[in-house]
């Protein structure tokens, strides 16, 4: 299908369009004088009266201003503000929150601030491993033209549009895959499995269609932020992908290999951490919004209002920010420290929630959430009652999840945002437009959310060959350093879950 911007509504004011502008500013200190690179990024910003949210240009100029080591050169002298707080809390995340409210908890007099970079504090929807989709849209990206194909319906891989032998291993895979390592014990099985990618078990141990893998490859988006080029062999046994019931693993129990997110979850979701979990702030709490922090010592924290580093005295100081910015804002730490720290590669992740007009088109379509092979935006589902929610991994999955995930990011901040709105009006168009959707009158409102450090590392192999036995990056990193105490949720070995919340409240135990 070939739309024209026109047919897809871009000419078409709507009530609201929160769309990213799909550039990070190098700098924006008074002072600074942008460079070339800066002022070709001007270029691409949205028209007046779009709102900006996420890690927005003005939220991420001062940081990446800071880890370029362009930040003191325009910034000013330390501005005293006179304040003391007991406890300052640099990042207004779930896990920054979930810091000051465990302080409170147990010191419930003492004065608490959070400082954000970000226009509003409770951070970004954590992805998470939901119910897999019920239909699969193979693409004209993968397969050269678009088939919407219903997972429920009885013989579905026999509506695939792919080859017969595809469909075949396909099924085979499903159905009665063989033992694949004859011979082999159980152990020794996992080792092999756990040195593989997915899409390497099907290519180089199965031995399928390549039609089979660029079918399968976006299966692990949605739960991962990365697809199965980066998804390890070993944890799609562990979460049931089709190709391993002939292996003869025992299914009782998880494999010391599986990541600690597939092992946590092996036998259901554990309890969650004993922490405060309601949503509302603490009214003793104070959120500094939109406040930069550039500097954390001697009992002083230095954030940047958007004119000058302003200085607050604190008793103690949680930084529950991703690990990677730690060295900038403490040069003093240790350099061995301060190398594990900017081992923690975060997943970026983009989201869009777009509320329909007429949301019967959908309904007529008769499913609840869709998987595309190969689109921009790799999952699209219903949120009733007028609603759709699309995702998107950046990561560049064949570099794996470290350098996919930077490389991924850079992608991600360069994209303008008529792409982002383009790509979503075109894929609703797709997959709606059989059913009687109007991309360009059927929209109301679209409000994409970009995070380009969303998701906390997760030790899996076969990318960390630290793993299972350690010694893991995470313990060399975190510990208290002074009353200085590190609570980001990629501190954790197990950095997904309930992990910031955790993180947290081992922060506030090592200052208490």
């Amino acid at each position: 299908m070939s739309l024209t911007p026109r047919d897809l509504g871009m000419d078409v004011t709507i009530s609201r369009r929160d769309l990213f502008d799909g550039v990070a500013l190098g700098c924006v200190i008074s002072g600074g004088a942008p460079g070339r690179a800066e002022a070709a990024q001007k270029a691409l910003r949205p028209p007046a009266g779009f709102v900006v949210r996420g890690d927005t240009s003005a939220a991420l100029s001062v940081p990446h201003a800071l880890r370029d080591g362009r930040f003191w050169e325009h910034a000013g002298p330390f501005v005293p503000t006179g304040e003391r707080h007991d406890l300052v809390v640099v990042g207004g995340g779930r896990g920054g929150l979930s810091a000051a409210s465990e302080w409170l908890r147990r010191r419930p007099h003492d004065r608490v601030l959070v400082l954000d970079n970000h226009d509003g504090s409770g951070g970004h929807a954590p992805l998470c491993r939901r119910a897999g989709a019920d239909a699969v849209m193979c693409d004209e990206e993968s397969f050269g033209a678009d088939t919407l194909v219903k997972l429920t319906a009885p013989g579905w891989i026999g509506r695939l549009p792919i080859a017969v032998r595809a469909r075949r291993d396909l099924l085979m895979l499903h159905d009665d895959p063989p033992d694949w390592l004859p011979g082999l014990p159980a152990q020794a099985k996992q080792e092999r499995l756990a040195g593989l990618t997915y899409a390497q078990f099907l290519r180089e141990v199965c031995g399928v269609h390549r039609d089979v893998e660029r079918f399968s490859r976006t299966m692990s988006c949605s739960g991962w932020g990365y697809d199965t080029r980066a998804f390890g062999a070993i944890d799609a046994w562990g979460t049931g992908y089709p190709g391993f019931a002939g292996l003869g693993l025992d299914r009782a129990e998880p494999s010391r290999f599986n990541s600690p997110t597939v092992r946590r979850e092996w036998h259901g979701p554990a309890p969650a951490p004993a922490a405060p979990r309601d949503e509302r702030i603490d009214e003793r709490i104070s959120v500094r919004t939109s406040s930069p922090v550039v500097s954390v010592r001697d009992g002083v924290v230095g954030y940047f209002d958007g004119h000058q580093v302003l200085t607050v005295e604190a008793g103690a100081v949680i930084l529950a920010c991703p690990s990677a910015v730690v060295p900038y804002l403490v040069p003093d730490l240790p350099a061995g420290r301060r190398a594990a720290l900017s081992r923690a590669v975060r997943v970026p992740l983009l989201e869009a929630v777009v509320r329909l007009r007429d949301p019967g088109a959908w309904r007529r379509l008769g499913v609840g959430r869709v998987r595309w092979t190969g689109a921009y935006w790799n999952e699209s589902a219903f949120v009733p009652p007028d609603g759709v929610r699309l995702l998107a991994t950046p990561c560049r999955s064949e570099l794996g999840p470290g350098a996919g995930s930077a490389a991924g990011r850079r992608e991600l901040f360069a994209t303008p945002y008529e792409v982002l709105e383009r790509t979503v009006r075109d894929q609703l168009a797709r997959l709606l437009g059989p059913v009687g959707f109007d991309p360009g009158h059927s929209i109301e409102a679209i409000e994409v959310r970009r995070w380009g450090h969303a998701l906390s590392p997760e030790y899996c192999r076969p990318w960390d060959a630290f793993y299972p036995d350690g010694p893991f990056p995470s313990d060399a990193a975190r510990g208290p350093f002074g009353r200085i105490a590190i609570a980001g949720s990629d501190s954790e070995p197990a950095a997904r879950g309930e992990a910031s919340v955790v993180a947290a409240i081992r922060a506030v135990e090592e200052l208490t």
